[in-house]
């Protein structure tokens, strides 16, 4: 694995002083003409907007490519991590930003279903500007290992033995693992409690402590600790068996059928951005996912590199809004 891999968790966050210098500078008219043609993009660093706390997923894939894009552009793009309300906070700072090209958003699964969630404060559709799809991985199902069930329809016989005496641990209402697990009991037609908590972390501790039983959500997060036992899997969410776990069935084929949940993350802009810089973006990340290095990554981190283009992605988007809006809406899933 190259250096920039190893080491994006740790060289990026030193460049935020960096961003915030450069920021203050404004552009010249001159340097906002060839900026919006894309010939001296970028002439400053970037900030990308994580909105969710370090440590995640989005997190996670936002450092690993951002580095490589760091050195492909001879231009720092600078991590920052604007957590809050679902992601909502992070999310309303980057759609305000200029269409510059210096504010770009990391994006999951979340930007899908939070409309059906929150009143949001712009329209997510209308004021962004697509820029690439980066990779997609499944959730994975898992239980503290004390739980009597080592498989999926042994958990569905077990729920439904003990109706409302199992519950399972999420980072907050509407969070990639509430979805999930709603879609889960949903389909399985179970009665399991939410448990939710203020982030994945306190969420994962606490199924890893046996406070709670069950968890679901992105495979990513929870594969260190299934590989070190403290995390027992029954199922992953994809469409087919992860790479990762060849040995664990899908969710799907081990006892709900058609059930299929993935996080994913891309990256968009504030909608009025140059298609030239919109084109390079894209190409340059599209070049990053290509790497044997990059895709070794992602399979290894339970995931997988998708490329897309813009307009691809724009439209991917929107499926999964449609997909997410309907279990929103049957599970009754409202804002706190």
């Amino acid at each position: 694995m190259p250096s920039s891999l190893r080491q994006a968790q740790y060289s990026i966050p030193l460049l935020t002083g960096l961003l915030f210098c450069a920021a203050i500078v404004p552009a010249t008219p001159a340097q906002a003409a060839a900026t919006g043609s894309g010939a001296d993009y970028p002439a400053r660093p970037i900030r990308m907007i994580v909105p969710f706390p370090p440590g995640g997923s989005n997190d996670i894939v936002a450092r690993v490519v951002g580095q490589q894009l760091t050195e492909r552009l001879g231009k720092p793009v600078v991590i920052d991590n604007r957590g809050g309300a679902g992601g909502m906070i992070g999310t309303e700072t980057a759609i305000h930003a200029q269409p510059d090209g210096y504010t770009l958003l990391i994006i999951s699964v979340a930007y899908a279903y939070n409309p059906w969630i929150y009143k949001l404060n712009y329209d997510p559709v209308k004021a962004v500007a697509p820029v690439a799809q980066l990779g997609t991985g499944p959730n994975s199902l898992v239980v503290h290992p004390s739980v009597p069930a080592n498989s999926v329809k042994e958990l569905i016989a077990l729920a439904r033995a003990k109706p409302g005496q199992l519950n399972y641990a999420t980072a907050g209402i509407g969070s990639f693992q509430h979805m999930s697990s709603e879609m889960f009991r949903i389909m399985a037609g179970i009665n399991i409690v939410h448990i939710p908590f203020k982030g994945g972390g306190p969420a994962m501790l606490a199924v890893i402590a046996g406070q709670s039983q069950i968890s679901i959500g992105s495979l990513l997060q929870t594969l260190p600790h299934i590989r070190s036992g403290k995390l027992k899997p029954l199922g992953t969410g994809g469409a087919r068996r992860s790479p990762a776990l060849p040995d664990v069935p899908t969710v799907a084929e081990a006892g709900v059928p058609g059930y299929e949940a993935n996080n994913w993350w891309g990256i968009i802009a504030p909608a009025g951005l140059s298609p030239a810089i919109v084109r390079k973006l894209n190409t340059e990340i599209a070049a990053i996912l290509a790497t044997p290095e990059t895709q070794k990554w992602f399979l290894g981190e339970g995931g997988e590199a998708v490329s897309r283009t813009p307009d691809g992605f724009g439209k991917w988007i929107l499926s999964e809004m449609d997909k997410w809006g309907k279990v929103v809406k049957q599970a009754g899933i409202k804002a706190e």
